[in-house]
């Protein structure tokens, strides 16, 4: 066996979502990082929807952008559609989403992690991992090579053990065209728990075989939402890439392309219903269990029997390209099937399939296994992120990768683990739920599963995070000197609206009154500050009264979180506690109280009796001490 020359401290396997930004985080640190992927001509590939953000997930770029990743950069540079979602609605669930030119954010990818110092690219598989007690030391690939590491982060996707199913045809391997991995067979080995997940993707069509007359067509915001608090930095030619909106201020500017909206019919879903006995899924060839939130046709079909049509959307998966994703029909149905009832879509009637959908079953390892970090309880220095613990989505992959990616790289250097709270940010919501919550289904963010959301907005994640990040090494002084700036700009616009009058009334009190009133501001007072500060300032305004109410929420729930759970506690042994919450909490062993509060099973009541528990104990060591 051939020992590569080189030990890297932070060795990344997986070149998707995960895997790029789990790799480029610990480069940054200054870590000696190594990418490992089956494929190198893959890095970075949208296995399926060749699109950025949305409601929650787009939160969670931002958040990813603000600790200095590059989902978001990479999706501004090769955005083909920006949106923002719910626009007219509140502030918290406001939430921009791209389309991406698929293979320019793939190629875009590529060339970043491969500039990037401190990090090598490496071709091959596992085959193995090694360890040296109880701590990661090295892996073997599936042609024999041995590679040295201290730390290695494992983002799979959905590959481990992948099997794909079209009908009654099945095919290993973790994407259409590619290969699988066996590395959850050293897991097992190991003593993790590997349970399957599946998930599925739709037909893409070919551009000139449909009928776009007989579809509604849907544009982009006319002022493109951006993703990056450094957006600027993509700007080559200032006139031909931005432009200037109402208050004088330079925009990004692109050439956008539609996406077409159309509906399925009562023929569209007999046809499928006639067909249920050869989907995979409804035979029980299919054991995963899949995405709730993304059901496939056929589950739609089924479980929403009375609505007489379901909307589709057609995206472009690029502009060098013809070819169209289907969102909304992800389906595992035989070929002719597809055909037959995607013809039966008004403005389809001629469509070209040009590759099928499928459904794609994997493993996964139940993420209860991980501390807050993403680091495995079992093995120090093996981290885990993306689809390998149950999540749906390249957002949620992406930001399990920056995180894992930058705590190896700090414990390998010695340095406090980075890890944020439910308050902070989205990312700390999901983190949370995976590590303290059981995954019965593939984890996809939402803006209701933050308690906290009117803190978590998307427009001010930079605020939240930014320095914080930077106290952890994770950003450079460029991105910290402009969100220094940019604060310091909202406290002065702050005192400036209380102190200065419009129409008789102080600014404050007027911007408090509806939504966006700030563009109604004469421009003495507009050219004052940029509209993203004028934006932030009303919110903050406006919903001051339910803001002050969520800090005042998350003070209390910060008490919980200052009360550690010791490791060697025997819950087993405290009285009052109910069974389930004995087993509950034995298993997932939370590291507060606050942790512990947030498992299913453990109620308000067993809460109280740990509590009461924990005082008694606080007082019995200290008086030990005394003694």
């Amino acid at each position: 066996m051939f020992t590569y020359p080189k030990a890297y401290d932070v060795l990344v396997v997986g070149g998707g979502h995960a895997g790029i930004e789990a790799a480029l985080a610990a480069a940054r640190t200054g870590a000696a990082t190594a990418l490992l992927t089956q494929n190198l001509d893959t890095i970075g590939q949208m296995s399926c929807n060749p699109a950025i953000g949305g409601l929650g997930k787009g939160h969670m770029v931002r958040e990813i952008d603000a600790l200095g990743g590059f989902m978001a950069l990479n999706t501004d540079a090769t955005g083909i559609q920006f949106r923002m979602l719910n626009a007219g609605k509140g502030p918290s669930v406001r939430a921009p989403r791209a389309q991406c030119d698929k293979k320019a954010y793939q190629f875009r990818a590529k060339h970043e992690v491969e500039s990037t110092p401190n990090l090598d690219l490496h071709q091959g598989g596992v085959a193995d991992l090694e360890i040296r007690d109880d701590a990661i030391c090295g892996i073997t690939t599936d042609l024999g090579l041995h590679y040295q590491c201290r730390a290695l982060v494992l983002s799979t996707g959905t590959f481990m053990r992948g099997l794909m199913h079209i009908g009654t045809e099945s095919k290993s391997g973790g994407r259409m065209g590619d290969g699988r991995s066996t590395v959850s067979d050293a897991l097992r080995r190991l003593g993790f728990s590997v349970d399957r997940f599946k998930t599925g993707t739709p037909c893409r069509l070919h551009g000139l075989s449909i009928d776009f007359d007989a579809l509604t067509q849907q544009n982009g915001d006319s002022h493109p939402p951006l993703f990056s608090f450094l957006s600027e930095t993509l700007r080559s030619d200032p006139e031909e890439i931005f432009t200037l909106n109402p208050w004088g201020e330079a925009m990004f500017h692109v050439e956008q392309i539609p996406c077409w909206i159309g509906y399925t019919n009562e023929t569209t879903h007999e046809i499928i219903r006639s067909n249920l006995d050869k989907s995979p899924m409804f035979s029980g060839k299919i054991e995963g269990i899949g995405p709730r939130y993304c059901p496939s046709i056929e589950d739609k079909v089924v479980r929403f029997a009375d609505k007489e049509r379901h909307q589709i959307f057609l995206e472009p998966e690029g502009r060098h390209t013809r070819e169209f994703y289907v969102n909304g029909v992800s389906t595992s149905l035989p070929m002719e099937v597809q055909y037959a009832f995607i013809r039966s879509i008004r403005g389809l009637e001629n469509a070209a399939i040009i590759r099928p959908g499928y459904a794609v079953e994997y493993d996964y390892c139940p993420p209860s296994q991980l501390q807050a970090t993403l680091e495995t309880k079992k093995i120090a220095g093996l981290y885990f992120a993306g689809q390998i613990n149950g999540t749906s989505g390249y957002e949620e992959a992406a930001g399990q990768g920056l995180l894992a990616g930058a705590n190896a790289a700090l414990k390998i250097a010695g340095k406090p683990a980075f890890t944020l709270g439910r308050d902070e940010s989205y990312l700390g919501v999901m983190i949370d739920d995976l590590t303290t919550k059981s995954v019965l289904e593939p984890y996809r963010m939402f803006t209701s599963r933050a308690e906290f959301r009117l803190l978590l907005r998307q427009d001010n994640a930079d605020l939240r995070l930014t320095e914080k990040a930077a106290a952890g090494g994770l950003v450079g002084s460029q991105r910290l000197q402009q969100t220094q700036e940019k604060r310091a700009l909202l406290e002065k616009a702050t005192r400036y609206a209380e102190g200065t009058s419009h129409a008789g009334e102080r600014i404050g009190r007027w911007l408090k009154r509806g939504s966006n009133t700030f563009g109604q501001l004469p421009a003495e007072h507009l050219s004052k500050f940029p509209q993203e500060i004028w934006a932030l300032l009303q919110t903050e305004i406006k919903y001051s009264g339910y803001l002050n109410r969520q800090l005042a929420q998350v003070e209390r729930s910060k008490k919980m979180e200052k009360l550690p759970l010791p490791a060697d506690l025997c819950y087993t042994e405290i009285k009052g506690l109910k069974r389930e919450a004995q087993l509950r909490l034995k298993q997932s062993q939370p590291a507060n109280l606050g942790q512990a509060s947030r498992l299913q099973g453990v109620t308000p009541a067993d809460i109280s009796v740990l509590s009461i528990f924990l005082a008694r104990r606080s007082t019995g060591l200290s008086q030990q001490e005394k003694a």
